[in-house]
């Protein structure tokens, strides 16, 4: 697999309870290869459908403007661009 250019974070809060991160990315950007080490909840900025690449394999997840959803810490997974255009979401991670 060839590398992906990657996505572009912007941490907007970083402290002792969350980690507030907007990531946007154009077509076919990457976050690269993670674990989530907290539990988390993305916001969609915009509506588009991001190719999940995990350890079991890869999945597609459709993403809805204002429709947020939620993840246990321990997701492992690269989270690419699927669309034919821009894809934004606010990533927060719970801390304690």
């Amino acid at each position: 697999m060839s590398e992906r250019a990657s996505a572009t974070p912007t941490v907007f809060i970083d402290n002792e309870r969350v980690r507030v991160t907007e990531w946007r990315f154009a077509p076919e950007q990457a976050t690269g290869w993670h674990r989530h080490e907290y539990d988390y909840v993305i916001v969609p900025l915009t509506s588009g459908t991001l190719q999940l690449e995990t350890p079991d394999g890869s999945v597609e997840a459709e993403l809805a403007v204002g429709v947020p959803y939620f993840r246990e810490a321990g997701v492992e997974h690269d989270v690419i661009n699927a669309s034919g255009g821009e894809l934004a979401f606010v990533e927060t991670e719970i801390k304690s």
